[in-house]
């Protein structure tokens, strides 16, 4: 790792496990740590793998079904080196790496890295598998090879406890070049994790539910993911829940997290950039349901409610409250893009974050501060009102050594909040629906003019309300929220925020 790479990454806020990946690393998150665990092959024999007939033989020599394994592989895994092979520990066939009707198995890269090329990963009847750090790449359902019904990575018939993790999933085109999902999970599977993962340039993310009459599955997280030039699905998820939650979505061409026939998708402190659609019920009538917290929304379009067409946007609300089982840390939606480039995808050490999405503040004070009882500068002219923010809570991304959150609402211009970086949010909230349709941003005495550009977004739902730059009042539709966000995307020095004040008009 450069040296600059590296700085991104404490900046950023993340564990690194290890320098590379040579073993399962890490312990399931999500809905897979639910019903028991994920565990894979912990405990059991290891085995070095560099062909898809090597992986096959590694499953059907153990003594039984069930005897733990974890199977580590290099190199390139493709039609020429995997075919079937027959014991009592295994089921497999030709062109695809079958995991059929076994339990407690760990695949994961190592060395050099492991590709899957055109050929898929084929999980069916079998429990606590765990898949970690490998590429698989091109498979195709027509044409020519064919694996795993065009599924990189595809689940089915009774299912339980999969976790995947650190994976790069892609194809080269839509299923009119042959391609089919990139994660698909069918006919009763559950209790699934996919993530720190990229999945690219395919025409379909991955599906939960195989029709609208196939409700068995879900019990599904999708953290930490980079879901990128993908037309849809991203899932398409039919009954069941799904719980995403800090994913980067970019370049959505027709629609995303598509939740319909009574599915309840919980979406929170995702980023969704250049994006169309990226939630809602699309195609069908049977509709499903959501919760949204945190999430930004970034050059998303929306298209109009129509027949089959459900968008949650442009001002996407919940529909729904979804109770999660499991304890996780949530990023900060804005940190999330910075972050996953970091630690999303094969080969990248098995990075994850430490769910904090900040970078370290100064051990001491800068000595630039001004002294807090320096007089109050000039302040800007606010709008008319109360402000509403005096009483209010307050947080944001990180803080500076002797700044505080609170300080933006206490109503004295001697105290102030400083980001922990050059960039950084500041939040005002309430406990209840509170209109807003203007702010004042006072900088601190000696700060003036620090804050470069910014945006106000409302925290519920992720709506950008205002872009602009510089500090001062700032004017837009009036809004019923309970939290908003003052996101300094740019700076010309250290921002020091003096006062947040809101306003209702």
């Amino acid at each position: 790792m450069s040296t600059l790479a590296a700085a991104a990454v404490v900046a950023a806020g993340l564990t690194l496990p290890m320098s590379s990946a040579s073993a399962q690393t890490g312990s399931a998150t999500g809905y897979a740590s639910q019903n028991g665990g994920t565990t894979g092959g912990a405990g059991g024999q290891t085995v070095r793998a560099t062909t898809g007939t090597q992986i096959h033989e590694a499953l059907c020599n153990r003594p039984s079904t069930s005897t733990p394994i974890v199977i580590e592989v290099e190199g390139t895994i493709n039609h020429g080196n995997t075919s079937k092979v027959s014991g009592d520990g295994c089921e497999t066939a030709d062109d695809v790496i079958e995991l059929k009707r076994i339990s407690n198995v760990t695949i994961v890269g190592t060395g050099g890295g492991a590709v899957f090329d055109q050929l898929g990963i084929h999980i069916r009847e079998s429990s606590n598998i765990v898949i970690q750090n490998v590429t698989v790449r091109n498979v195709k359902k027509s044409g020519s090879p064919t694996s795993n019904g065009g599924d990189a990575i595809g689940m089915e018939s009774s299912v339980r406890n999969v976790w995947v993790d650190h994976v790069t999933l892609e194809a080269s085109g839509g299923e009119s070049e042959g391609y089919d999902g990139l994660f698909d999970m069918k006919n009763n599977t559950q209790y699934v994790t996919l993530s720190h993962s990229i999945l690219r340039n395919s025409g379909r993310g991955g599906l939960v539910g195989s029709s609208e009459s196939d409700r068995s599955n879900g019990y599904v997280t999708y953290h930490h993911n980079r879901f990128e030039n993908l037309d849809s699905r991203a899932p398409l998820l039919r009954g069941g829940i799904g719980h995403m939650y800090n994913n980067h979505y970019t370049q959505i061409h027709e629609s995303g997290i598509n939740s319909r026939a009574g599915a309840r998708a919980k979406v929170e402190n995702n980023y969704f950039e250049d994006s169309k659609d990226v939630l809602g019920t699309f195609y069908t009538d049977e509709r499903g349901t959501w919760e949204v917290g945190g999430n930004i929304f970034d050059n998303v379009t929306w298209s109009s409610q129509g027949d089959e067409n459900y968008p949650a946007g442009p001002d996407p609300r919940s529909t729904t409250s979804v109770g999660i089982p499991y304890s996780y840390e949530l990023d900060d939606a804005g940190c999330v893009p910075q972050v996953l480039d970091q630690i999303a995808g094969a080969n990248k050490g098995n990075q994850v974050s430490d769910g904090n999405c900040e970078a370290e503040g100064p051990t001491d004070p800068d000595p630039t501060d001004p002294d807090p009882t320096d007089p109050d500068p000039e302040p800007t002219d606010p709008p008319v009102g109360t402000n509403l923010s005096i009483g209010a809570g307050a947080d944001g991304s990180g803080k500076a050594s002797g700044t505080s959150y609170g300080n933006v609402t206490d109503g004295d211009m001697g105290t102030y909040w400083s980001p922990s970086g050059s960039t950084g949010r500041i939040s005002v909230k309430w406990g209840s629906d509170t209109t807003v349709s203007a702010i004042n941003i006072r900088e601190a005495a000696g700060a003036e003019g620090n804050i470069g550009s910014w945006r106000v977004v409302d925290h519920d739902t992720g709506a950008v309300l205002a872009t602009g730059s510089g500090a001062g009042a700032i004017t837009f539709a009036p809004t019923a929220l309970r939290k908003i966000n003052f996101e300094i995307t740019g700076s010309n020095g250290t921002p020091r925020v003096a006062e947040f004040e809101t306003y209702a008009g």
